[in-house]
């Protein structure tokens, strides 16, 4: 609300400068200069006509809240900042018990200024600050978090530009999206460039009520008026029904992975599994253009499961993309969550037969039999130190990642593998670095049981020795 005051403010003196009217979007009586705010004419809060205590609180729940909320049906399009507001108060309630702690509060926020870009940037950084502290506590918000430094990473290495179409379909707090804005802002950009960013680049998806509310806000904050997150399960889409004009040029997303889907949804799918992250990188695939790149996080057991879907996802992936790179992600990178991750960057391509370089489809064999991918260019992320709260994963740690990507380079970190030499029935796709020493194979257990039960019995002939003596 304080955010829309400013925004209007803004916008009434562009018109007013301009010689032109403006209909301010909310009413006089529920602008925050009228009822959280009212102040003097010397600038001052106005005490005798600020609603404070039960009055504060019976205006907001039964006036304020519906009358935000009725702007969903009254908007034009969902792509309105009328339609976000009503989205956004269709989705949040008071929490506020007491009007005079809601008061000292509003007294607070009062204080801030999101006139200038420069502050509005500053508000992002503490509104990002508040989610990565939340993950850190293992609360609400932080399952939404992706280490910013690891999405810088993933963005320079695909590296949008204007007038491409950028899409997270499982966004959380809009990580991908905000910072992909950062990126695409920096350096004198045209009216007509700006105004394709704030309306024609950015699509999130959102299935979690918190979670979209944070993720507007976050893309509000980052300079994004009316910015366009749909609150949706996105895995409910039929894939066969997406066509060319839904697709997206660039593609960046930690979906969510360990969770388990309905049969009746898994029927959108192809490759059938419960495993949500399968699903939404089916849904990426699938949504992609031509020629579209993308960045995903996922577990790093996609890359080895023997299980009938991930062997097939794997082929399907290795055939109808060129999977280019595997970033593979140390333990502790994502706060609070105990998996190991990879980043598969790939782009959309046709299959193509290997050794005749002709395209599949011009032969008139299944598009299975070929791989869009030749090469795989794996990188071995090793920051050096044990990750955790403090000492969570920063730009430097990823600076060589970026640098060698950019020509493939083969290091003690990085190599190449050939998909010729690839298994073909379980396209394993494990990350093996051949620059280092194979680790000692695991024992089997039946053999760690038997050498425990020999030391045991050798303990017990030394105890019964020893007792003799005594």
């Amino acid at each position: 609300m304080k955010y829309l005051d400013d925004l209007e403010q803004e916008r009434a003196l562009e018109a007013e400068l301009a010689g032109k009217p403006y209909e301010f979007i909310i009413d006089e009586a529920h602008r925050w200069s009228a009822w959280a705010a009212p102040k003097k004419a010397n600038g001052t809060l106005d005490h005798d006509n600020a609603l404070i205590g039960d009055d504060l609180i019976d205006y907001v729940n039964r006036k304020l809240f519906p009358y935000l909320q009725s702007f969903k049906q009254r908007a034009t399009s969902p792509d309105t900042i009328e339609y976000k507001i009503g989205e956004i108060f269709s989705e949040i309630k008071n929490r506020f018990q007491s009007g005079y702690s809601l008061r000292d509060a509003l007294e607070y926020i009062d204080e801030l200024r999101f006139r200038s870009q420069q502050e509005k940037h500053e508000l992002s950084h503490l509104y990002e600050a508040k989610i990565k502290n939340m993950g850190n506590a293992g609360r609400n918000g932080g399952e939404y978090y992706t280490p910013r430094p690891l999405i810088r990473a993933m963005i320079q290495v695909v590296k949008p530009k204007i007038g491409d179409r950028i899409y997270d379909g499982a966004c959380g707090s809009a990580g991908f999206l905000c910072e992909s804005y950062d990126y695409l802002r920096r350096g004198k950009l045209t009216t007509k460039q700006l105004e394709t960013l704030q309306t024609n680049t950015f699509t999130g998806k959102e299935k979690k009520s918190l979670a979209y509310v944070i993720a507007i806000m976050n893309m509000i904050l980052h300079g994004i008026d009316a910015p366009n997150i749909i609150h949706t399960n996105t895995l409910t889409e039929n894939l066969t029904d997406i066509q060319d004009k839904n697709r997206f040029d660039i593609i960046l997303a930690n979906p969510p992975f360990g969770g388990k889907e309905r049969k009746e949804v898994q029927q959108n799918f192809s490759i059938k599994t419960g495993e949500t992250a399968f699903l939404f990188l089916q849904h990426f695939i699938k949504i992609l253009k031509m020629g579209g790149r993308a960045a995903v996080v996922i577990k790093n057991t996609f890359l080895s499961n023997s299980d009938n879907a991930s062997r097939a996802l794997r082929q399907e992936l290795l055939s109808s993309c060129n999977l280019h790179t595997i970033l593979d992600c140390p333990s502790g990178t994502f706060i609070g969550a105990g998996v190991k991750t990879v980043v598969l960057f790939f782009e959309k391509g046709k299959p193509f037969d290997s050794v005749q370089g002709t395209p599949l489809f011009s032969q008139g064999k299944p598009l299975t039999q070929g791989m869009a991918t030749q090469k795989i260019w794996y990188y071995q992320l090793e920051p050096g130190r044990n990750m955790g709260k403090t000492n969570s994963l920063n730009d430097e740690d990823l600076r060589e990642f970026v640098e060698l990507q950019a020509r493939f380079a083969q290091t003690e970190k990085s190599w190449l593998v050939d998909i010729a030499d690839l298994d073909r029935e379980t396209f394993d796709l494990s990350v093996k670095n051949p620059n280092k020493a194979e680790e000692s194979a695991l024992r089997e257990p039946q053999e760690i049981l038997d050498e425990i039960a020999a030391l045991d019995a050798e303990s017990a002939e030394i105890l019964a020795g020893i007792a003799g003596m005594l």
